[in-house]
């Protein structure tokens, strides 16, 4: 099938094509709401363990560079911790935090608004929350937990609370909410066209009707003439 044969399709059958997109924005139309805002912040942390005191003075210190190791044991640490803090358990110890604050935000709430990643020696934390007081209360409770239970995570620090340091402030911005609309409304038209579409091809394989001399030839019949179509006046 050319090309022209599909836009002669869709030409035909226009209204099934249009009608599924005309009802949902109509829908999307009567039924909008404002989208409420959405706040986001990025904070910048630092984590690592000195070496011991004696490793610098062991007879081996020739041979061994105690802040090289240093270095690497940063990064392995860093990467544990931004996998702890993508866990229930690190958003329960931040709601813990938070209620002895006296801020009641629920564990799964923390959990949603809550995400991790690393970059060398780098944790990020990002956090995403209605009002920028919620950013910047639960920024604070993740960085204290993350400071002061990174022991009773991770059994091999052996007690020993890694030292976490935060190397930014949350510069809490806000997402646009116009264009985060005027995309769900557009995402809304092209699932109605697509519907619309498909609806048009269906109806042209269960349209039994012979419209032009190429559905005569197609039931391997011979087209004896045609009538031209009306012309206007």
């Amino acid at each position: 099938m050319e090309l022209r044969e599909y836009w002669i399709i869709l030409k035909r059958w226009r209204w099934v094509t249009l009608l599924p997109a005309i009802v949902i924005v109509g829908i999307g139309l009567a039924t909008y709401s404002p989208v409420p805002p959405t706040y986001t912040a990025t904070v910048r942390l630092s984590a690592g363990l000195p070496p011991s005191a004696g490793a610098a003075g062991s007879p081996d210190h020739a041979y061994f560079d105690p802040a090289y190791y240093a270095w690497m044991t940063s990064e392995y640490l860093v990467a544990s911790l931004s996998d702890w803090a993508r866990t229930g358990a690190f958003a329960q110890a931040v709601s813990t935090e938070l209620d002895a604050q006296g801020i009641n935000l629920t564990q799964a709430a923390v959990y949603r608004g809550l995400t991790s990643d690393y970059v060398r020696s780098q944790l990020v934390l990002y956090f995403n929350a209605g009002s920028p007081e919620h950013i910047i209360d639960t920024s604070r409770a993740a960085i204290k937990v993350l400071q002061t239970q990174n022991a009773t995570a991770f059994p091999q620090l052996g007690g020993q609370n890694a030292k976490v340091i935060q190397l930014d402030e949350p510069a809490v911005t806000s997402e646009p909410v116009f264009l985060r609309s005027l995309i769900d409304l557009g995402m809304r038209v092209v699932v109605g066209v697509g519907v619309g579409v498909m609806l048009a091809f269906l109806s042209h394989y269960l349209d039994p009707m012979l419209r032009t001399g190429e559905d005569v030839e197609r039931l391997h019949l011979r087209v004896i003439a045609q009538i031209p179509p009306a012309e206007g006046p």
